[in-house]
């Protein structure tokens, strides 16, 4: 079992279809995958599971007890040392991907991670807060026997994402072809192993959910939301694309590699068969594809030919489109699967 985590504290970088893509393909190679919903804004939740209205999924979860990552967290958090249970994930339109929905609760979880994070040397009975939240996602996975578990996280800096990150085994970082990306990058050069030093104790400490001994490896970034042209990104959008890459290589893996968090270029090669370092793959912009998958809660490659709802040289097109997605994904799926096999 494989915790990914999908990070970036920039928004709107697609983090939300990428957990949601990637994990059905995964699902679809064979493999049991869960997809976990942390953001409180529960974007990927109603995605998946076509919600938008909070009476609606509040029923969800009366219907569905467990199946919602701030309820299964609610035994630590009401202040009892232990008591996680397993989650119960529900399952999506794909037999082998199950989603363990957000909730808006998690905005108050953060608060509290935040203080146990900080205080708990003087408070010994929250020492357990931070690593209840990765224990909690590893004993729904082995509970219910994932092979993967993909973590949307939030684009923040906060308390919960810290320790979503220090618990998971792998984290990729998706990205959008601007300026501010370029800088988000740089910020993640000070953010990640400052984060890696402050939950040490939460490492060491003998408690009874202690954060993983060994942190997350870098496996690489995602280009994203570019327009394609003849292909490939157009000019405009290749030269942000190489910005970032250089940015990555340049100082995000020079304060990662020496605290064991990236893999190294030879692995990365071993696995992916692009020829840009540390870029896991491109994906162009949904465009016109986006509303027809939110409208059947399925990606975009996975939608069929009446779904599409079009004829003519537009559905030809959009066919086009959607298989080219399919190859997309096919080979990033299969390619971070040799990844985190290797390391």
């Amino acid at each position: 079992m494989k915790l990914i985590s999908l990070f970036n504290h920039k928004g709107g970088v697609s983090k939300t279809t990428t957990a949601f893509n990637l994990g059905w393909m995964l699902a679809e190679q064979g493999y049991k995958t869960l997809i976990v919903d942390a953001d409180p804004q529960c974007n990927l939740t109603a995605l998946v599971l076509d919600y938008n209205d909070v009476e609606d999924i509040e029923d969800f979860y009366s219907e569905n007890p467990g199946c919602d990552i701030s309820t299964g967290l609610e035994p630590v958090m009401s202040g009892r040392l232990i008591g996680l249970k397993a989650g119960q994930p529900a399952q999506t339109e794909n037999k082998k991907l199950y989603i363990y929905c957000g909730n808006l609760a998690l905005s108050e979880i953060e608060t509290q991670v935040s203080v146990a994070l900080t205080t708990s040397a003087a408070i010994p009975a929250i020492r357990n807060i931070p690593g209840s939240v990765g224990a909690l996602l590893r004993l729904t996975a082995e509970e219910h026997a994932f092979d993967y578990v993909i973590i949307d996280m939030s684009p923040s800096v906060g308390a919960l994402n810290e320790c979503l990150l220090m618990s998971s085994n792998y984290f990729i970082v998706p990205t959008s072809p601007d300026f501010f990306c370029a800088q988000a990058i740089r910020s993640l050069a000070n953010v990640v192993p400052r984060w890696n030093a402050e939950v040490q104790p939460f490492r060491e400490a003998k408690i009874d959910y202690p954060l993983p001994s060994e942190p997350p490896k870098f496996l690489g970034f995602i280009s994203q939301r570019y327009r394609p042209r003849s292909g490939v990104p157009a000019k405009s959008f290749q030269r942000w694309i190489d910005v970032i890459r250089e940015t990555v290589n340049d100082q995000l893996i020079p304060t990662l590699s020496p605290i064991n968090m990236a893999v190294s270029l030879d692995e990365f090669r071993k696995c992916v068969s692009g020829d840009e370092p540390d870029n896991l793959s491109n994906v162009a912009d949904f465009n016109s594809l986006i509303a027809q998958s939110q409208k059947h809660n399925v990606p975009i490659f996975a939608l069929t030919d009446e779904q599409i709802e079009q004829g003519g040289v537009i559905l030809k097109n959009m066919k086009e489109s959607r298989d080219s997605f399919r190859g997309v994904f096919s080979i990033l799926a299969k390619e971070i699967h040799k990844l985190t096999e290797l390391v």
